[in-house]
């Protein structure tokens, strides 16, 4: 039986931490930066945890 291949696309959006959670960086932080307070930004630089059943959906994508 052949390798099963990872979907890059879901592998560059996510990463899996040691205990198996699904981490994703938040969205809007690409453009118009300037018109987000500081407060904003910062919050908005940390990665997240993902919901339980998209995690699970992720997993499968990413062959785990």
């Amino acid at each position: 039986m052949p390798k099963m291949k990872t979907k890059t696309a879901a592998a560059k959006r996510v990463r899996i931490t040691g205990s198996g959670k699904v981490m994703h960086a938040g969205s809007a932080m690409r453009h118009n930066l300037e018109h987000k307070s500081a407060r904003k930004r910062r919050a908005l630089k940390h990665d997240d945890v993902l919901s339980t059943p998209q995690a699970k959906k992720m997993k499968g994508l990413l062959g785990r």
